[in-house]
This record gives structure tokens, sequence and C-alpha cells, in this order.
């Protein structure tokens, strides 16, 4: 573009540029002076040419994060995690404690079995960070040192210089620092989209994380897993039922136990981990021992801690007396049964010594070896009431008085007191207030209703506030209690076979069964079949016990008669091969 000025010689305002030469003259042909048009880098510039800088500025516009500051995030939160599972370790320890009078070594042993949990995790705990403010400090400072370097270039310039001498080492610099950041732009400019692309990706991992963090090993229900193996470690004759059962009762903190945290705690804690931290249901007894046995197996294997073998001794008198109502005569019965099907009494199958390694494709596999111990003494126990009353419809009589059959209660009115044990735990069992029972308080008669009225005040007002029942009836029923109602007791179950006539001895008669004659094996897998009725009675009810669906414990049951099956005929042949090797002994003597 020419200029827009007189020309000095002759005063014209017409102005043309020579395409060859770049020189600008008027229309008289004056050239001016000093002015030169040219497409190409230059150093020395006329006076009228004017460029206009655009310089970014350095500070980097974004917009407020609205997070909260209180939240951990990262590692730290991990960390902050476990302090509050441990937290409610301990109190799980200390209820325990009071609930089944333990002695004071199990807090050691849950100690040192928690510590090897953590380190067996697929991904352990971090280590205690250091403090926060601590570690701003720290970057505050490191900060601080690069600060006066970048702020002073020319501290390290030597003050014995002229001042022209350092008018163009300014400028100098001046031009430098602006290259510099005009080459800054344009890198930021190029790598846009690399950085569009890696912010993506880890925001996307990020929020990945965050929906992973807690996982199968790391949720609250490892504690009960951890107290497992403790009670398994001092022998102590418990079933994955009974931590089911104060868990439901609210004994046991683990449901919603967030809201026993205290608040310096839980102020920290993300949606996330809140989440994690409020179970809503008990844990079932498959996913405790899948845990615990998990748990019991590193153990050995890693750090060489062996895990003793149940008490089941104990546990399966409880079977025969709770679970089947039964006498000692069942209780011997299953005991031998157990030792015929060689049941492992640990933890972990692998952790059996008399367990044999055998192929996967062998039909003696131990498929349901690994199922929880109660459950396999339950199934034992159930295999042996179909020996001796067949549970089919059809009548069995021993006919013999030595017969063990015989000590066993009639077959009828043992299922009619099976029956009415069913109905008194429906009635007189506080696991119906749980929250996978539906009921009506509109259902309730007055007796539920004061059981319910009791429940509610333990869990709501006691677990909180930890008052007293003067100090909750002061406060909240200020009524008087002169005449307050008898509590109801519950029926011990091991009384239904109390007066029961014992089984028959067959006389004479050729059409009945023996006990252990015409067996059946129903197949859990047929879909359409149905069990008969007084078995799918024993069914039902065993698994409601034990804490398991009907179809798996038809299922271990299936898989322990085809063992017995197995071992009866294998008894066979080696009996007859037995009197065979002694007839040719006999034979091999004789003369002709």
């Amino acid at each position: 573009m020419a200029p827009r000025r007189k020309c000095p010689v002759c005063g014209s305002k017409q102005w043309h540029k020579d395409s060859s030469s770049g020189l600008v003259a008027c229309s008289e042909g004056h050239v001016i002076q000093n002015f030169r048009n040219e497409s190409g880098e230059t150093q020395d510039l006329g006076n009228y040419t004017m460029r206009k800088r655009v310089l970014k500025s350095g500070r980097k516009k974004g917009r407020m994060s609205r997070a909260d500051p209180k939240l951990y995030h990262g590692e730290r939160a991990r960390f902050h995690y476990y302090q509050c599972l441990q937290l409610v370790l301990r109190k799980q320890i200390a209820a325990l404690i009071a609930l089944w009078d333990l002695p004071p070594e199990f807090v050691t042993v849950c100690r040192d079995i928690w510590a090897l949990h953590l380190t067996l995790l697929p991904r352990p705990p971090p280590a205690e960070p250091y403090h926060h403010m601590r570690e701003q400090k720290v970057n505050d400072s490191d900060a601080g040192d690069t600060k006066p370097s970048l702020d002073n270039p020319e501290e390290s310039r030597s003050d014995d210089d002229g001042d022209d001498h350092q008018s163009s080492s300014s400028s100098s610099e001046e031009e430098d620092s602006e290259l510099a950041e005009l080459l800054r732009e344009n890198s930021e400019f190029s790598s846009s989209d690399e950085e569009k692309e890696k912010d993506h990706a880890s925001q996307k991992q990020g929020a990945q994380s965050s929906y992973r963090f807690v996982g199968t090993y790391d949720r609250p229900v490892n504690c009960i897993a951890v107290l497992v193996v403790a009670c398994w470690t001092m022998r102590l004759p418990v079933m994955y039922k009974d931590f089911i059962d104060v868990i439901e009762s609210y004994e046991l903190p683990y449901l919603d136990f967030i809201r026993l945290l205290p608040s310096d705690m839980t102020c920290h804690l993300t949606k996330h981990a809140v989440r994690a931290l409020s179970p809503h249901f008990p844990p079932s007894t498959l996913y405790i021992h899948r845990l615990a046995s998990r748990l019991a197996k590193l153990m050995y294997a890693n750090y060489g801690v062996f895990t003793p073998e149940l008490n089941a001794s104990p546990v399966l008198w409880r079977v025969v007396q709770q679970c089947l109502g039964s006498t000692p005569t069942l209780y011997r019965l299953a005991k031998r049964l157990g030792h015929i099907l060689s049941l492992p009494l640990t933890l972990h199958h692998s952790l059996s010594p008399r367990l044999h390694r055998i192929a996967p494709g062998d039909p003696e596999i131990h498929l349901y070896d690994n199922v929880p111990p109660e459950l396999a003494l339950v199934a034992t126990a159930i295999v042996v009431l179909k020996l001796v009353y067949g549970l089919d419809g059809k009548l069995r009589l021993p006919q013999d008085v030595e017969d063990p059959a015989s000590a066993l209660p009639d077959v009828h009115g043992y299922l009619s007191a099976f029956r009415r044990m069913g109905e008194a735990d429906t009635r007189h069992n506080e696991k119906r207030f749980s929250s996978r029972v539906p009921i009506s308080t509109g259902d309730m008669d007055l007796a539920t209703t004061d059981e319910f009225l009791d429940f509610c005040e333990r869990v709501l007002v006691k677990s909180q506030r930890g008052e007293s029942d003067q100090q909750i009836l002061d406060n909240y029923f200020p009524l008087s209690t002169e005449n307050g109602g008898a509590r109801l007791e519950v029926i011990a179950p091991h009384s239904i076979v109390e007066g029961l006539s014992a089984t028959m001895i067959n006389i004479g008669e050729t059409n009945v069964l023996q006990p252990g004659e015409s067996y059946t094996i129903y197949h859990s897998r047929d879909v359409l079949g149905n069990l008969p009725e007084e078995q799918a009675l024993i069914i039902t009810r065993s698994a409601k016990w034990v804490g398991v669906s009907d179809d798996y414990l038809c299922g271990v049951v299936e898989r322990f008669e085809r063992r017995l099956r197995r071992w009866y005929y294998k008894e066979r042949r080696r009996e007859k091969e037995e009197q065979e090797s002694e007839g040719e002994g006999l034979f091999d003597g004789m003369e002709d």
C-alpha cells in the first residue's frame, strides 16, 4: 500500500510502485526516498512500515473447580478407606467378644490375619502418605526457588557494562523472550489435538478408576472373612450362619455401619467410598466362604500359615439338633458316613492332607469338596435320613433290633414334628425383621408387634446413642412400666423328638422295604422333575437354615450319594476278591 503523503518535489499525491525494483514514485517520476517493499525477511525496516504484535498472556484461563476440597482422591483416598475398614473391624471384634464371650487373644489373632489379608490383596493399600499440608509446602518451596530466575533474567549480568550496552542487551533479550513466546504459542497450537486426546484419555481413565475404587477383595465383607479365619484358627465351632444372624439382628456392625464412623472420617469420603461402606444386605453363606477359603489358601501358600480344621463335633451336633431336630443316633451315623465320604474339614479343599489329587475328568472328582463345612455336614445327615427313612413315600422298617434305624423315631411322627419346628422358627425368629423378608405391620399380632418395636429400639436408638433402657423410656416413652408384658420364650429345637415312638421292627412282613433298600438318587439338574414331599420338606428347611438355595443343596446331596454308591461297589468288589483269594488258598492245600 502506497503512503498517503505529498511529493516533496512536485506536491503530487499520486504514487505508483515499480514491480521489478520495489521503488515508489509519484506521477512525475520522483522517487520517494527510504521506502522499499520487499517480500522477504529483512532486519532494517523503514520508518513507513508498521507492525502490530499480539502476545498471548501467560495466565491460563479455565473454569473454577467445584470439587469439595475436603474429599480425598487417589492413593490418599484408598488409604483413608482402609482406615475406615480397620475401625469397623475393631468394632466388630469388640462386638463378637461381648456376644460370644471370647478370650482377649482373639484381638491379637484378628490383627495378625488382617495384616496378612492386606499384604495378599491384588492391589495392596498404599503406605501412609505424608501430611497433605507438608506436601503443599514442599511444592511451594520448590516453585519459589525457581521463580527468581524467571522473573529476573538479568540478575547474572554484570553491572560494569555501559548504559548503551545495557539497553541493547535488554532489547535483544526482550526480542528473544518474544520469539520464545511466539514459538511456544506455535508449539501449543500444533500439539493441541494430541493434548486434547491425552486429556480425554486421562479423564476417562480417572472416571473408570473412580468406579473401580473398591474391588471384590476391598469390600467390607472381607472383614467378616477375617473374623471367620480367626475363629477357625482358635478352633471355635462357628458357622457362617452365626455371623449372618448377628449381622441381620444388628448385633454385629456391618449394615450401614458408616453411621457409626466419626464425622471427621466420613467428611473425607467420596460418594463411591460411602456407597462401598454402606452395605444394605448381609452377605450370603457362599460369598463369605469363597473369600474366607481364598484367604486361608493364600496364607498357607505365601507365608506357610496353616488354618486348622473345623471343630466338627460341636458343629455336627448343632446340625443334628437345630437343623434336623433328631437324636444322637443320627449324629453317630452321620459322623461315620462323613468318614466314608472323606469330607475335607478345612476352609479350602487344597489344605486337606487326606484329599487325593485326581484328574478333573475323573468321575471321583471332588466337585463339592469346597462347599461350606456345615453344608457338607447337613448333606451327609440328609443322606443318612434317606438311607433310614427313604423319604419317597415308601415305608422302611428294620428287621433287627441291633439295626441303628430302630433307635431313630418313627418316620411319620418325625416328619410331623419337623413341620412344627419350621413353623416355630417362622413365629419366633428375629430374622423375619430383616430387609430380605417382606412383612407388613398390619399382619402382625400384638406379640410380634412388641418384638418388632424392641428390635427397632435396639437398632435405631441404642446403636447410635448408646443409652440405657431406662434412659430411652424416660426420653422417648415416658409411660409407667409397672404392668410390663411377659416376653415369649423360644422352645428349644431338640424338644420336638421328645415323646416320639421309636421305629418299629418288621417281623414276618416281606413286602416292607428295609433301610437302605431301593435307594433313589435324584438328578439335581432335572428342572422338570419334582422331589417327593418328604424329601422336599427336609431339603427346603435345611437349605434355609444353612443359607443356600434348594438346588445347590440338592447338588451336594447328589454328589455325596454317587460317591457313596461308588464306595459301596468298590467294597463289594474288594470283599469278592478276598473271598476268591481265600478259596484259592484252600484248594491249593488239597491233594488228589
